[in-house]
């Protein structure tokens, strides 16, 4: 053994690294031991007292070459340290979400419940990554709980390398598909009332496609799927929908077909991306205010006001048309752990990310199901078509007519230059910089800085070396204008401090 544990793919929403040099079997069998005892610790702390072979943990996997390998590592550290698990195999990651609230049967529970899950995936990212995104109590694992978890799998690795380890007893294992009870509960909420739909749905050779063609087809929709068998080689192009040269071949499906609009899903089904009738990505903001409308204009006529929550990158258009419909739009950091967390804490129905995580809380469980999400959208399509025929997706988009919108900008950046880049454009940020005055500056997620006419952004990505810029104006021209200085000044610090390290 090492004298340490590699903890270096621990991040702020989840596990994840290149395989296998920052994930690899003995991260992850520490990181599941680690885990196991960070949950009886929360029994604990809560004045209960659990022993571990009264837990049972739902474990699953994404499509990736090396995913089979680290969830074997994941289960035999949840059994080694007495703990129970139900193996889902492949299956997306809301899935796996899902299990907590599944009604799995007794002969595979042997009296447990399910407690939390554990998903080897590493989403949207290249096929030389992996990771494990953790769930405990129906709830995604924050912060400072993946903190614990880091300290807990250390703790765990150092009693390993001494011999003490606190084990009685292996927990079992046992193998379920629970992709008809997750199909059957899916389409419980919904009537079969896409007859005449046409969609196109690209799964990405990832893990959609063992579930969402088919769930589309029993809501009355033509289907005409691409890249539905899993293949971790990703043969056709890279599982995240919202880069936009990966859809090439959904733009060009949905145009020949004449489709309604296209469907794309990221590596692990918690993403969706959106084509419209014409071909045209639809951006994450856009998504979500087609949402949101329809939410707002269903609890209308019970005097309800729904909360909406987004975060840092999205357009200014979507927060006040929300305010202008009669809805409650709050802004937040970018990162599902973090939306889940603000939409608990602000009882918000409905939340969304501009890398395409849609949040329902309205009518499902409150978890980032980009499945569950294309159904409400073929529910609303659906319903729009009934009452004008020749209705059309970017007929509820016409609030972003009067802005100009960057697309997302991404600025390669080492993790550990990120901040000091950061703290020194602070200092720098000026008018004059932008030839335009300063409303405000957001330090929420980075800096999101507030013109009269629009604004700039640039954060910190959460999963990869790099920040992401986005840029928002009255015209196109102010717009690059905005762009072409903050990447100017940026690649300047960047350099500077990379230099200043060496």
């Amino acid at each position: 053994m090492e004298n340490n544990l590699n903890t270096s793919a621990f991040g702020k929403n989840d596990i994840r690294g290149i395989f296998p040099k920052e994930v690899n079997s003995e991260v992850f069998l520490y990181a599941a031991m680690g885990y196991v005892k960070w949950a009886l610790n929360q029994f604990k702390e809560k004045g209960v007292t659990k022993r571990a072979d009264e837990l049972c943990f739902c474990v699953c996997m994404d499509a990736r070459l090396h995913s089979k390998e680290l969830k074997d590592a994941v289960i035999k550290g949840v059994t080694l340290y007495g703990a129970n698990v139900v193996d889902i195999g492949l299956a997306p990651t809301p899935m796996g979400y899902f299990s907590e609230f599944a009604k799995i049967p007794e002969e595979v529970l042997k009296g447990h419940k399910i407690n939390g899950a554990l998903i080897i995936t590493a989403s949207h990212n290249p096929s030389e990554y992996n990771g494990l995104k953790m769930t405990f109590n129906k709830s995604s694992l924050s912060e400072a709980d993946i903190k614990e978890v880091k300290a807990a799998a250390e703790n765990v690795y150092e009693l390993a390398k001494e011999g003490r380890l606190p084990i009685t007893s292996k927990g079992f294992i046992e193998e379920f598909d629970l992709r008809e009870i997750y199909a059957e509960k899916l389409l419980d909420g919904f009537s079969k009332c896409a007859d005449g739909l046409k969609i196109i749905v690209d799964s990405a050779n990832a893990t959609a496609g063992i579930v969402a063609p088919k769930i589309y087809r029993e809501m009355g929709a033509e289907i005409i799927e691409l890249y539905s068998e899993p293949d971790g080689n990703f043969p056709n192009h890279h599982p995240n929908p919202s880069d936009e040269s990966t859809l090439d071949d959904i733009k060009k499906a949905v145009i020949e077909n004449k489709a309604d609009f296209g469907i794309a899903f990221d590596g692990d089904s918690d993403r969706i991306g959106l084509v419209d009738s014409e071909g045209k990505m639809v951006s994450g903001d856009k998504l979500l205010l087609i949402y949101a409308l329809d939410l707002i204009n269903s609890l209308k006529p019970r005097g309800e006001k729904p909360t909406v929550v987004s975060e840092v990158k999205c357009s200014q258009v979507l927060y006040d048309t929300i305010n202008e419909a009669g809805g409650n739009a709050v802004m937040y950091k970018t990162g599902h752990g973090y939306i889940k967390s603000k939409m608990k804490e602000t009882g918000a129905l409905l939340a969304g990310e501009m890398s395409g995580h849609v949040f329902f809380k309205d009518r499902y469980y409150g978890f980032d199901d980009a499945i569950y999400a294309g159904m409400r959208l073929i529910e609303i399509v659906s319903k729009n078509k009934k009452e004008n025929p020749d209705f059309k997706i970017q007929d509820l988009l016409k609030p972003f007519d009067k802005v100009f919108i960057s697309n997302e900008v991404r600025f390669k950046c080492p993790n550990e230059f990120k901040q000091a880049v950061l703290d020194e454009l602070n200092t720098k940020v000026c008018d004059d910089l932008f030839d335009s005055k300063i409303k405000e500056i957001v330090t929420l997620d980075g800096l999101r800085i507030i013109f009269e006419d629009g604004f700039a952004l640039i954060r910190k990505s959460n999963t990869e070396p790099v920040f992401t810029m986005r840029f928002e104006a009255n015209t196109k021209e102010k717009c690059e204008k905005y762009e072409s200085a903050l990447v100017g000044i940026v690649d300047e610090l960047t350099k500077q401090i990379s230099a200043q390290k060496v």
